[in-house]
């Protein structure tokens, strides 16, 4: 296999980069809610008991799913997407949740048939990741997860399942090789077919309608999701956790489509949305699709500025109020200052972010100037020449310093040969785990209690 298939597909069994918003954490921890009114004594019949966590909700080809672990998974729904905590919430999720984790529980089962192994070091890596991506201190993701009624098993399990499924699907793809010089040259041909034409930047969550008996609940659980989703709920994290696509690992990003790529029902919404609109749940082939609206261009005309930058970060030991600074955050301050001064290449930046422990990449990855939403940093990389350092650049978390390594004019709409091999072998994958799945849910026996 060549080294360009197997870093595409090593890329695949990385786990999700996304947990849980910010804004939803701030819900678990603000203001309680009111009581509601007290109300006359209810007759004295007696409630029956509330199943225990033990009980069996599932058993899929003999494994069990509890009631425990459907209700630690839907509270997890409900806090990332930032949904109210309560009974009537939670009931409404159990029935989607519960098909949700059958069919993690297949994916599992199969990784285990082809002695797939993810070892603990990996799930740690995983969570260290998340937490990392967070600005979260080690040890906090579980704490969090806990003071909101969420074992840590849950997205220790989760992890597991996406780490050793896609390895399951490297295997499936690595067996058609790397895309030929003609698949290669398929794509280019029908990009120059369509230059001048509308393309679009779509993302994406797809929710699997197995039968038809699970479309009333699919279709409650997806409108659960899109009334979240336009509360300000982040597109990324949500698919990134709850999308059965493959595209969930990249926060559900189809990329750039032209028409002819895109399922024409989907087509029809796109070309009428504003960019940043939530759809209506959309009905495609195999279940629901709730898409967004990234951007439009014409095939093959999109001029960018491209800047590649290094940046040191100096962490705060705490929450910077600028009206009384700490010791150790003026020390920062001074060495930042010492940094910009004396920094004369993007090498003496990315040691300068090694010596300070390396806590955020030095490299950010290549930034498409006209996408800097901050209009005061958008001004100020305008503005900087090759090898000229910022000044500190403070916020309430930390300081950093910025560099300018190389700005170059690009034309986006014309893709690279890599890029072509990336969206052909990122089809292969989608197309791969849904024709496996379809399969493992056909020989499956599955066992839904009440």
């Amino acid at each position: 296999m060549s080294a360009r298939l197997t870093l595409r597909l090593l890329a695949l069994s990385a786990v999700l980069p996304v947990v849980l918003s910010t804004a939803a954490w701030a819900q678990q921890s603000g203001t309680p809610q009111a009581k509601p009114p007290t109300r006359p004594a209810a007759p004295t019949t007696a409630k029956p008991a509330a199943p225990p966590d033990s009980a069996i909700v599932a058993v899929v080809n003999g494994d069990v799913i509890s009631r425990g672990d459907v209700e630690n998974r839907r509270r997890l729904f409900a806090i990332s997407t930032g949904l109210p905590v309560t009974n009537e919430v939670l009931e409404r999720l159990s029935g989607q949740v519960t098909r949700q984790l059958i069919d993690e529980r297949l994916r599992l089962q199969e990784a285990q048939r082809r002695r797939v192994v993810v070892q603990d070091r990996e799930i740690a890596a995983a969570i260290a990741d998340v937490e990392g991506r967070n600005n979260m201190a080690p040890g906090t993701l579980a704490r969090q997860l806990g003071s909101a009624g969420v074992e840590l098993r849950t997205l220790i399990d989760q992890f597991r399942v996406q780490i050793a499924w896609g390895r399951v699907l490297r295997q499936q793809v690595a067996q058609q090789g790397e895309p030929s010089d003609a698949d290669i040259q398929d794509q280019e041909n029908q990009i120059k077919a369509q230059i001048g034409q509308p393309e679009y930047r779509v993302g994406e969550i797809f929710t699997p309608v197995a039968n038809p008996s699970q479309d009333t609940e699919a279709r409650r659980f997806v409108d659960t999701v899109i009334s979240q989703l336009r509360a300000g709920a982040p597109f990324t994290v949500i698919a990134a956790q709850f999308s059965q696509s493959q595209t969930a690992l990249q926060g559900g990003d189809l990329g750039w489509l032209q028409a002819n790529q895109l399922d024409p029902a989907v087509l029809r919404v796109v070309r009428e949305m504003p960019n940043g609109a939530i759809s209506n749940p959309i009905k495609v082939a195999g279940g629901y699709s709730i898409v967004t609206l990234r951007g439009k261009r014409e095939v093959g005309r999109d001029p960018a500025t491209i800047l590649k930058i290094r940046q040191v970060w100096l962490p705060f030991a705490q929450r910077l109020d600028p009206a009384a600074p700490t010791p150790q955050q003026m020390a920062q301050l001074e060495g930042a200052k010492k940094i910009s001064a004396s920094a004369k290449s993007c090498d003496a930046i990315e040691a300068a972010n090694t010596a300070a422990g390396n806590v955020r990449p030095s490299d950010p990855g290549e930034i498409r100037l006209e996408s800097v939403a901050n209009p005061q940093m958008r001004a100020l990389l305008t503005g900087l020449t090759l090898g000229q350092a910022t000044p500190p650049l403070p916020n309430e978390d930390g300081i950093s310093v910025v560099m300018l390594c190389s700005r170059d004019q690009k034309n986006l709409g014309i893709p690279s040969r890599a890029e072509l091999v990336e969206k052909i072998l990122g089809e292969r994958v989608e197309l791969a785990s849904r024709q496996l799945m379809r399969d493992l849910q056909r020989r499956a026996v599955i066992d839904l209690r009440a």
